[in-house]
């Protein structure tokens, strides 16, 4: 399976469909991450989308005969979480990918940061810095080359197929 940024011929807005979700991970009180899947080109590719809480409510109301069931486990997983990033993953026989039916979803591709520190902003003390350097003959370091888009994308808009 690719990645979805990888099948993109430029950054610009863009709508898939076929989406089934595979995780969903709190990332902190007021974020989500979404793991999905979708077919693109007709192959397929993995994703990730990050959500606001209301955002995700609206997708898991569009996961048809799942939805009920995914508001548990999320209003469960809230309630309980003591530690953040918190997981629910959906990719196993029990817990298959939650698809999203005739839904299509227009996504923004997002990019790193330039740098540790916003422009003016100057280093003043090196010893209390992270190194976020990137080991350029890794395996993923293409994934973090300054400048290219990441393989997390935003939501610009959720849109439903309606048949005549």
């Amino acid at each position: 399976m690719r990645r979805l940024i990888d099948a993109l011929a430029d950054d610009t807005d863009f709508f898939i469909e076929q989406v089934q979700i595979t995780a969903i991970v709190f990332d902190n009180s007021d974020d989500v991450t979404i793991w999905g899947t979708t077919h693109f080109d007709q192959e397929p590719h993995f994703f990730h989308l990050g959500l606001q809480f209301q955002q995700l409510d609206l997708l898991l109301r569009l996961a048809a005969d799942r939805a009920e069931r995914l508001q548990e486990d999320v209003a469960d997983a809230l309630a309980t979480v003591t530690e953040w990033p918190c997981l629910l993953e959906y990719t196993s026989e029990a817990e298959p990918p939650v698809p999203l039916p005739n839904v299509a979803l227009k996504l923004s591709c997002t990019y790193p940061a330039d740098g540790p520190f916003e422009e003016g902003e100057e280093e003043q003390d090196a010893e209390e810095t992270f190194d976020i350097s990137v080991d350029p003959d890794a395996e993923d370091a293409e994934e973090f080359e300054a400048g290219m888009p990441h393989n997390i994308f935003y939501l610009e808009g959720v849109f439903l197929r309606v048949e005549p």
